[in-house]
């Protein structure tokens, strides 16, 4: 009896407990959101308002605005949404994360995923796919007051950023954020080659620079207040060994999580920004060294460049200013290209060196 009784005892305990938890980490209601959209976002959250038979009215200093069922949205010419109303909550979830900024953002998903507020380091890379300009791998630690920081700052994924100068604004808040610890590793065309000739693969050389990356951060723990829980990167390798295997004595020390659109993460966010602004200024750099325009990417205009590039000042030249597997190397020199290989992966055919 005495042991039925002290059973019972600890279930009302324990359920007490358990209310007095949730009622005190419970979501409270969402009734005001505010984040910045590019052009093309908040053309496509206006296309989508008008479809959805919003009813648009004027507002000073406001590109549109619209309301529904006591929900007001409204776009400021400042690039600032506001939604307010009792549904907003559900808005930002349902229609404006998953349809228009296409990743969920900070905010109220701070409580649900308490994940989102942990220090961690973020690595990215930019110029991987780019035939003109270096490799540049970036990484970035974050703690609570940096994320809370530079929530609606606009902080995201730079391939959804196409202006250089808001990379560079950005690139530069993130620089001087406290408690915001950075390195970057920027590998020049030259070494870039060199290593190419070593790993003989694009991924392993990304892993040795993601590895070079994280060293070098876990060597400035010491200005991370709290340590870094973990490192997080895109899983670019089909296995994840690749850059396991690529750590070196303190990046062994963090566990690495690698995992596909790791962007959406803001630390890989805001590493991306670091890596793409050090790449265009270093692009820019080799430009005017040589006089000329290097333009970003693989196409029919780096094609085009990379042979007026050559025929100015010589094919020895080139590999001081360009990624000399890419395909497009063996046009501007008129060198046969091998044979294009086609490989399955997750199911979907892709061809080796299409733009190598």
């Amino acid at each position: 009896m005495p042991c039925a009784l002290s059973l019972a005892l600890v279930e009302k305990f324990f359920v007490s407990f358990v209310f007095i938890v949730v009622m005190i980490f419970r979501v409270t209601p969402l009734t005001s959101h505010t984040c910045k959209l590019t052009d093309p976002q908040a053309a496509a959250l206006e296309k989508l308002l008008r479809e959805r038979s919003w009813k648009f009215r004027p507002v000073s200093y406001a590109r549109y605005a619209a309301e529904k069922e006591k929900l007001n949205v409204v776009f400021y010419e400042s690039g600032k949404l506001v939604v307010q109303g009792r549904a907003t909550r559900e808005f930002v979830e349902f229609t404006l994360e998953p349809e228009i900024l296409k990743e969920a953002r900070l905010g109220y998903e701070e409580v649900l995923n308490p994940d989102l507020l942990l220090p961690r380091i973020g690595v990215d890379e930019s110029g991987k796919g780019d035939f003109f300009g270096p490799l540049c791998v970036a990484g970035v630690y974050v703690n609570e007051t940096v994320i809370k920081a530079w929530q609606d700052k606009g902080i995201r994924d730079s391939k959804n950023i196409s202006s250089d100068k808001k990379i560079a604004e950005l690139a530069e808040l993130i620089r001087k954020t406290p408690g915001c610890v950075t390195s970057v590793v920027p590998v020049g065309n030259e070494a870039y080659n060199r290593l190419y000739q070593s790993f003989k693969s694009v991924n392993k050389l990304l892993a040795w620079g993601h590895a070079r990356v994280i060293e070098n951060l876990m060597g400035q723990r010491h200005r991370m207040n709290p340590p870094p829980a973990r490192a997080i990167s895109d899983q670019f390798a089909a296995s994840k060994d690749v850059v396991g295997k690529a750590l070196m004595g303190l990046g062994r020390e963090i566990e690495l999580v690698q995992r596909h659109k790791a962007e959406s993460d803001v630390a890989v966010a805001a590493a991306s920004i670091l890596a793409r602004d050090e790449f265009v200024t270093r692009l820019a750099v080799l430009g005017k060294q040589f006089g000329v325009v290097l333009p970003k990417g693989a196409s029919a205009a780096v094609d085009q460049a990379a042979k007026e590039f050559v025929v100015k000042n010589g094919a020895e030249v080139l590999g001081g200013v360009a990624k000399l597997h890419f395909r497009t190397a063996l046009r501007a020199q008129g060198l046969p290209e091998p044979p294009k290989v086609a490989c399955r992966r997750n199911s979907t055919v892709k061809k080796i060196g299409e733009n190598r």
